[in-house]
């Protein structure tokens, strides 16, 4: 048994997350804990809401409320999305928690005594109208790089170049929309991440089984000159974690607050000792995850993100991580696999909250069960590149493989045995030649399909799957146990039976894709603490002739095209 520590990117708090969001981190990452959690491994998946920085105070502004309760009132909103779409987290945190702020004050101080954190005097751009100093999201103006005119003052979510707020063109307050700015001087202190360079080129290289989108993009940040550069880890806010040095004061820094990017990814150790906190652990039972003198070097740390967290997460967090441990006191978990996640689109253009444009994740509630977006999301998963949500390739994935592969299955299955044989696994005969192909079909399957999770390919366990439920449907239109039935009853029970065996064994095996519908497989054939299947023989012969079972409620109803088409017209947009 292996010890599998998971996180996803934390969401922002700033409203409903979308679609795209949810298949970028949080969907992939509960797909994944669940297989590893299947196969037996001990799993710890760990998320959090993203609580600091501008969008939170936009937000909040936007809302009329104060900071701090949109915060609170947002992170429940998305707590109970998450648990709508079956998000299996361990611990949904929040990064403005004690934990966060003890711990990152806490690394701020180590990375000063290590030499890596500066006092700079800066040039920042101040806003008249606005009376204050505008941090890097409170300034929108056009991307240098790419021409993108509503670039922010950090990064440009077109092209993704990190930026200054000064490198804008015609820059433009975010909160009054005025281009009275002028430039100012203001301290702050500076993450010296060139120091780490050496450091962070020589662990990447290590990480040959990355994705090619991870490893692409640490190594352009890490060897263009301009991507691992000395930054800025302070800001003029008034909400955040407070700039101290460990538990004092930071001489210079009264009034300042950490930068949403350095304390957020250390929210994903806060937030495992916020689970700790709420489950009555001690702080030993975080350490053994994060702290490789107390546990953690027989880990394997496995973070998902969409790609434009990557710079980041195989960068800066790191470069945090090491430069605490810069005497080897700290010796914490560094990340061992990062899957990057391309952009979903939606109808060949940008999801947008302010146009109505693409479904968010309250909305895909309304509409329909969970089930038929995680299958959707994730075998369209934008791996390799970007994928497009279309209506029609959603009716398409939903209708063909959920309803007519699977569902028809399990209908055909349970109504016929119940009409012919009576609600339990009927005795029949021994197996044939017939069940026997199916099994050593299925067995070798189930090896890709297990390799393809291992490697964290979701297309392509996606695609295994439904190969394995199209077994099925062949053996039973090849068997016809309804003809079988009429000169040989007892071959027709043994073929049922078969098929029952088939509807346990895809029970679990879809758990990771669409848990609501594997739990109805399961409840229905009464195996609902049915395990991996090891040995396909085995588990195509575990429910015995005399066992009970129930024919299940539809488990997938097919979309319509009218359906589709309001669909397609509520959320095209302005």
């Amino acid at each position: 048994m292996a010890r599998i520590l998971i996180t996803s990117a934390l969401p922002y708090i700033n409203g409903v997350k979308h679609l795209g969001n949810l298949v970028g981190s949080m969907l992939p990452a509960d797909a994944y804990a669940r297989y590893m959690r299947a196969r037996g491994h001990e799993v710890l998946l760990i998320c959090a809401t993203d609580e600091h920085g501008t969008p939170a105070e936009l937000a909040a502004a936007a809302a009329g409320k104060p900071v701090a309760e949109y915060c609170a009132e947002m992170h429940e909103v998305q707590k109970a999305l998450g648990a709508g779409f079956r998000l299996s987290f361990d611990h949904f945190g929040r990064s403005s928690s004690a934990r966060n702020h003890e711990l990152t004050q806490h690394m701020a101080g180590r990375l000063y005594e290590a030499g890596l954190i500066e006092e700079v005097m800066e040039r920042q751009v101040y806003s008249n109208a606005d009376g204050r100093f505008l941090p890097d999201r409170y300034i929108e103006g056009t991307c240098p790089n790419c021409g993108y005119e509503r670039a922010r003052g950090d990064q440009c979510e077109n092209c993704t170049k990190q930026l200054e707020p000064t490198d804008l063109i015609n820059p433009r307050s975010a909160i009054s929309g005025s281009s009275d700015l002028e430039v100012r001087e203001t301290k702050h202190l500076y993450l010296m991440q060139s120091k780490m360079r050496g450091k962070l080129a020589e662990w990447i290289d290590t990480k040959i089984d990355w994705p090619v989108l991870a490893t692409s993009i640490a190594k352009k940040w890490l060897n263009d000159g301009e991507g691992l550069q000395d930054r800025s880890i302070t800001r003029d806010l008034d909400w955040g974690i407070p700039v101290k040095r460990g538990a004092s004061v930071w001489p210079g820094m009264e009034g300042k607050v950490f930068y949403v990017w350095f304390d957020a990814p250390i929210e994903y150790i806060a937030a495992t000792a916020e689970w700790a906190d709420v489950n009555g652990l001690g702080d030993a039972a975080w350490e053994r995850w994060w702290r490789e003198d107390r546990g953690a070097e027989d880990v394997r740390y496995v973070e998902f993100m969409a790609k434009d967290n990557i710079p980041f997460h195989t960068l800066s967090f790191p470069a945090t991580l090491m430069g605490t441990n810069f005497d080897g006191a700290e010796p914490w978990k560094l990340v061992d696999f990062i899957k990057g996640v391309n952009w979903l689109t939606y109808e060949g253009g940008k999801f947008s909250t302010s146009q109505g444009r693409g479904v968010f994740m309250d909305q895909a509630l309304e509409i329909l069960p969970s089930d038929y977006w995680r299958w959707w999301l994730l075998s369209n998963a934008p791996e390799g590149s970007d994928s497009d949500f279309t209506w029609e390739g959603f009716q398409g994935g939903v209708n063909k493989d959920l309803a007519d592969v699977l569902g028809n299955f399990v209908s055909r299955v349970t109504k016929f045995c119940r009409s012919k044989f009576g609600e339990e696994v009927p005795a029949g005969g021994a197996y044939g030649a017939a069940e026997e192909a199916v099994i050593a079909d299925l067995s070798a399957r189930l090896k890709v399909y297990a390799a393809h999770w291992e490697a964290v390919e979701l297309r392509k366990a996606a695609a295994e799957l439904r190969a394995m439920w199209v077994v099925g449907n062949e053996y039973l239109q090849s068997a016809e146990p309804w003809a079988v039935f009429k000169t040989d009853p007892e071959r027709a029970g043994a073929i049922v039976r078969f098929a029952l065996n088939l509807i346990r064994l895809y029970g679990v095996l879809s758990a990771p894709f669409i848990p609501d519908a594997s739990e109805a497989m399961l409840g229905a054939m009464g195996a609902e603490d049915a395990g991996w299947p090891e040995d396909v023989a085995a588990a195509l012969s575990a429910l015995p002739a005399g066992h009970g079972f129930k024919v299940p409620d539809n488990l997938f109803s097919k979309i319509t095209d009218d359906a589709r088409e309001e669909m397609a017209a509520r959320f095209a947009g302005a």
